[in-house]
């Protein structure tokens, strides 16, 4: 900043630090859990997966193979033929 331009570095300064009044921050997104609702790992208990329930692997879509075969084959092309 140059001293021309009209402004004083301690006007700058000084807005930068003011706290928004509570009618601009109404349009920020709130937190989901209080603080109180997370347990020491950050996981409330509605959100994980018991222990004693296995993670069942879902099937294949079609479209998702179809994505995995075509970066494989561009992989393998990449490598082979080079850059």
């Amino acid at each position: 900043m140059s001293s021309d331009d009209g402004r004083d570095r301690d006007d700058v300064r000084s807005r930068a630090n003011e706290t928004r009044s509570d009618d601009e921050g109404d349009d920020e997104s709130q937190w989901r859990f209080a603080v109180d609702d997370v347990g020491p790992d950050g996981v409330t208990e509605d959100t994980h997966t018991p222990e004693s329930e296995p993670i069942e692997p879902g099937s294949i879509e079609a479209e998702h193979a179809v994505f995995v075969a075509l970066g494989v084959a561009l992989t393998v092309g990449v490598l082979f033929v080079g850059f």
